[in-house]
């Protein structure tokens, strides 16, 4: 869980883009907005992490990857021939993202937190999935979607089933996150946050998975929850510099 990732700079985090779902914007427009997003970054990003559901569905055969998502993976092939950094977190409707974007683009991808050193803080992300006490309808569908003969056996199935199936999962997924609106004394990720400082500090604790921008101090009064927000409705992006942060919308 806490492998340690140093990167020094202008640091960029974003999170849930649910390419392939209709939101405010088409899949496609909000496709071709992130893009853009991601080049005006490119000469100054020390590095890039995407913290989960990058895309709404996502199943990696071992020949096949999903149909669509040209321009994004183009962007993405232009900013590692530029060497900068990436790294992907799978989210709860990308879990199935499995080698593809690490031997194509050299993007380490990671399922559990991790800690990271940035600008010399010591940083959790996680998407924010299955974190904190409760939720556990989705920690038991987790359990299958996780196991290894439950992804062999859905790589046996053909993609034009296979992707329907993905699209119920999609929105079943969706379902088990339906507190749309702050409540602290609700958030899992507060009560997961809290517990984590019992044993080591943290300096940011940033998370997706939750559709709102949060920025909320902690009870040791120095740490913070993070929360990045979505693109679906606010285009919000997280960066982080040498001295402060800022939580910003792209348009």
């Amino acid at each position: 869980m806490n492998t340690s990732h140093t990167y020094n700079g202008t640091i960029y985090l974003a999170s849930d883009f649910h390419l392939g779902m209709d939101g405010k914007l088409s899949s496609i427009d909000r496709e071709i907005l992130i893009c853009q997003w991601l080049c005006s970054i490119k000469e100054d990003a020390a590095a890039i992490i995407l913290v989960g559901d990058i895309f709404d569905y996502w199943f990696e055969y071992k020949q096949v990857i999903p149909r669509g998502f040209s321009r994004f993976w183009s962007a993405i092939r232009e900013l590692r021939d530029a060497d900068v950094p990436i790294i992907f977190f799978r989210g709860n409707h990308d879990m199935w993202m499995f080698d593809y974007a690490t031997k194509e683009y050299g993007i380490p991808i990671f399922s559990e937190p991790q800690t990271f050193t940035l600008n010399g803080k010591k940083v959790l992300i996680h998407h924010g999935d299955g974190l904190g006490p409760g939720d556990y309808g989705y920690k038991f569908v987790k359990l299958f979607t996780n196991n290894k003969l439950c992804q062999w056996l859905f790589a046996r199935l053909h993609p034009n089933f296979a992707l329907g199936i993905m699209k119920f999962f999609s929105g079943t997924s969706r379902s088990f996150d339906k507190e749309i609106t702050f409540d602290e004394s609700k958030e899992r990720l507060i009560q997961f946050c809290e517990e984590m400082l019992k044993s080591k500090n943290y300096d940011y604790m940033i998370f997706g998975h939750r559709h709102l921008v949060i920025d909320y101090v902690l009870s040791n009064q120095k740490s913070r929850y993070i929360n990045i927000g979505d693109w679906l409705n606010d285009s919000s992006y997280l960066i982080l510099e040498e001295d402060n942060y800022k939580l910003k919308k792209y348009v």
